[in-house]
């Protein structure tokens, strides 16, 4: 079960995530147009990964290139050469013509227009405006005019003739969402009375300068017209009716006759372009004009007259291509409509896009909260490709458009902010760390611990450690000697300051100090290998460090009181006991909601805590336990001290003195005689011991007896306590010898 503490801590980061969530979506609501840009630039990329897909033959354009303007002249050429250009495309076939050519003055190289000046006017006198506005009315051309968008409401003679109607079906409310325009080019009266039906040939870039989508409809006084590409279509179809469907909140899309055709809600068409310059079929329009060309090039096509040359500045910029003809956009757009290629963006994507960004940021915000710091970035970046996936097949695959940048932006935002906040949370509980373990742990451990905060070290588990329990000796004698309080402070400070040093530079984390006691263990709150061995050979260093530490206080006026007391009883200023044991022990946060501590406690605690009382009876000054001795390297030399039943526990335990080193470099042992003096002693008090088990007091007691006679031995007292234990024995005979000793008391 989550503790409160993260629950608390999923909780803030749920609600900092859902903060982010309001905000990016507050973003998508109130700043469409500047996200459009962004979002089409990204759209841009994916269309350049997709790559070029080839279109259908069914739109072919006839090119007014440099070719054509190197052999026939500039432009614009006379219309009897483009009269003859729709007659020879009319005779080969084609199903329909579309100009995207606007014809908004008369032809001034026309011998009429050029004869009127001087006020000659004959019917037999060559007029091309005439013979171009014959032509078209005899030809399936759809010419072309230009809607103005902005500025100063403009009509530039002649009508607008759409022989359709335009129904605006299931419109609700008095919102508009078509664009509107001001004002209206069209070409000269003879040309636009004269054609079947025109269509505007607008193509509005978006914010950026690009062209991404078209209009299939505009509104002008009123009036709904459809754009050139739709009336193109329209009229090769021979339908006379074209519905504007609209919901709420915008246009769904556009139907003329069985097509059904998915805008925005603006009436525009999102273009899926095939690819860049030339993906389409082009045709120079000199080589129509020489009858170069096969008519099953252009039999049943829809023509579409337009120019790449680039002095007529028809060129725009798409995904593919910065520089790009107008004309071909519209091929696109006819392409796209014949064979209802659609990419789409219907009203429920906002709801899509919303749901995304809370997503994707609550996401990000867990998962950066419970990774390591050097795991966020790769969230963002792994949660980044994966959303670019999705919104490409969606687009590609599903031909839905999804926008990017914001699930992108919410990402980013959210990786940041979570890293910062779990940043700030690190420090807090590093400073908590340190706060409580700078004085308990080593440097090892406290980097360890701060390396991996979110691991369990904190947490209250079972473990097995090394508890190690020390004591002064005689330290009712030293307070009684102590000039006052002050005194016996400083120098019990003397003291506790180089042992705690050696406690830390052996990994061990101090828990208390208990008077002129103090506890320490090993193994927690990290794991320490060998432990055990770590614990004992703090100890020795300790009782190694007395030594030079007893010179000091001896030379330090400030203690000779206390110093003349100890002489008194033939005592050094300094003498501890310590107790260590190893065993399975509960570790964690304990006490109040107030006032809490690490600590450990558990039977194997005690039982340490009663070693150290025991060095006392023993006259030992390292006691171990068997849990402990079983895991030591053999580096130490041993002296068995007893099985014994301690106050409060059960279960026997062979407990252990460990005198010192077997070898030190220095010779400098704890005992005063020599290396091997002890070595003899201990192999002939170990025979005696096995005798002592055996139940052979008498012979243990003779052994015993000889060992207690020697002038220089390294336990003095154990000899006392085994031989009073053989003579009661061999007076009283147990009825059932175990070996056990049951101490009574905890010294």
């Amino acid at each position: 079960m989550p503790s409160k503490k993260n629950i608390k801590k999923f909780l803030i980061y749920f609600t900092v995530s859902l903060i982010i969530s309001i905000f990016t979506s507050y973003t998508y609501i109130s700043a469409p147009k500047i996200l459009d840009s962004f979002n089409g630039t990204l759209r841009d990329y994916m269309f350049s990964f997709r790559g070029v897909i080839k279109p259908n033959n069914d739109v072919i354009i006839i090119d007014i290139d440099e070719k054509s303007l190197d052999k026939i002249g500039q432009w614009p050429w006379g219309r009897d050469k483009v009269a003859l250009l729709l007659e020879k495309l009319t005779s080969a076939g084609v199903g329909a013509i579309g100009m995207d050519i606007l014809f908004a003055e008369k032809d001034k190289s026309s011998p009429h227009y050029v004869l009127k000046d001087y006020n000659i006017t004959n019917q037999y006198i060559k007029d091309n405006d005439k013979i171009f506005a014959t032509t078209i009315a005899n030809t399936p051309t759809i010419i072309a005019y230009q809607f103005q968008i902005d500025g100063e409401e403009y009509l530039k003679q002649g009508n607008i003739n759409i022989p359709a109607i335009v129904i605006e079906k299931n419109k609700q409310d008095d919102e508009e969402y078509v664009l509107t325009a001001n004002g209206v080019i069209l070409n000269i009266p003879s040309i636009q009375d004269n054609a079947y039906s025109s269509g505007f040939f607008n193509n509005i870039p978006d914010e950026s300068g690009m062209i991404r989508s078209v209009p299939l409809i505009i509104k002008y006084k009123d009036q709904m017209y459809p754009s050139l590409d739709l009336e193109l279509i329209r009229a090769s179809l021979g339908i006379n009716k074209i519905v504007i469907n609209y919901i709420a909140n915008g246009i769904e899309s556009i139907s003329i006759g069985d097509f059904f055709i998915p805008t925005d809600r603006y009436g525009r068409l999102i273009v899926n372009f095939r690819g860049g310059t030339k993906t389409f079929k082009y045709i120079s329009a000199v080589d129509i004009l020489n009858d170069n060309f096969k008519n099953n090039e252009l039999s049943g096509k829809i023509a579409l007259i337009g120019t790449t040359a680039a002095g007529l500045k028809d060129l725009r910029a798409i995904p593919f291509d910065n520089i790009y003809p107008g004309v071909e956009v519209h091929a696109n757009v006819i392409d796209n409509i014949l064979h209802e290629d659609f990419l789409t963006q219907p009203l429920f994507v906002d709801n899509i896009n919303l749901i995304l960004i809370f997503l994707l940021t609550i996401l990000t915000v867990l998962l950066v909260t419970y990774s390591p710091f050097w795991v966020n970035p790769l969230v963002m970046i792994v949660l980044s490709s994966l959303t670019i996936y999705y919104v490409y097949i969606m687009l590609f695959e599903y031909k839905i458009v999804i926008d990017l940048f914001l699930p992108l932006f919410a990402i980013f935002i959210a990786t940041i902010i979570a890293t910062f906040m779990d940043y700030m949370f690190e420090v807090k509980q590093e400073r908590l760390i340190k706060q409580k373990f700078a004085t308990k742990v080593s440097e090892d451990v406290m980097k360890s611990l701060l390396l991996d905060i979110d691991s369990n070290a904190f947490k209250s588990m079972q473990r097995e450690v090394t508890v190690f329990f020390s004591d002064v000796r005689s330290f009712t004698n030293i307070s009684e000697a102590a000039t006052d309080a002050k005194n016996l402070i400083e120098f019990l400070n003397t003291y506790m300051d180089p042992m705690t040093d050696i406690i830390i530079d052996h990994k061990g984390t101090i828990d208390k100090y208990i008077g002129d006691a103090i506890m320490a263990y090993w193994n927690a709150p990290t794991k320490i290998k060998n432990h055990e061995t770590l614990a004992v050979d703090c100890a020795l260093e300790q009782l190694h460090y007395l030594t030079k530490l007893n010179k000091q206080i001896k030379k330090n006026k400030k203690f000779n009181s206390i110093v003349e007391m100890m002489a008194k009883n033939n005592k050094e200023p300094l003498d501890i006991g310590i107790g260590i044991n190893t065993g399975v022990s509960i570790i964690g946060e304990m006490g109040s909601s107030k006032r809490s501590d690490y600590t450990v406690i558990g039977d194997p605690i005690n039982l340490g805590a009663r070693l150290e009382s025991l060095c006392k009876y023993y006259d030992s000054k390292l006691n171990i336990s068997d849990f402990t001795k079983k895991n030591l390297e053999d580096k130490y030399i041993f002296r068995f001290l007893d099985k014994v039943r301690v106050k409060g526990k059960h279960e026997a335990v062979n407990i252990w003195q460990i005198h010192d080193y077997k070898k030190l470099t220095n010779d400098n042992y704890l005992f005063d005689i020599s290396y091997n003096k002890v070595i003899e002693e201990i192999s002939l008090y170990n025979k005696a011991i096995d005798l002592y088990q055996q139940e052979l007091f008498k012979e243990a007691l003779e052994i015993f007896e000889d060992i207690q006679s020697w002038e220089e031995k390294a336990n003095k007292n154990i000899y006392n306590i085994y031989i009073s234990r053989c003579e009661h024995y061999i007076k009283n005979p147990p009825e059932d010898f175990d070996g056990i000793f049951e101490h009574t008391t905890k010294g």
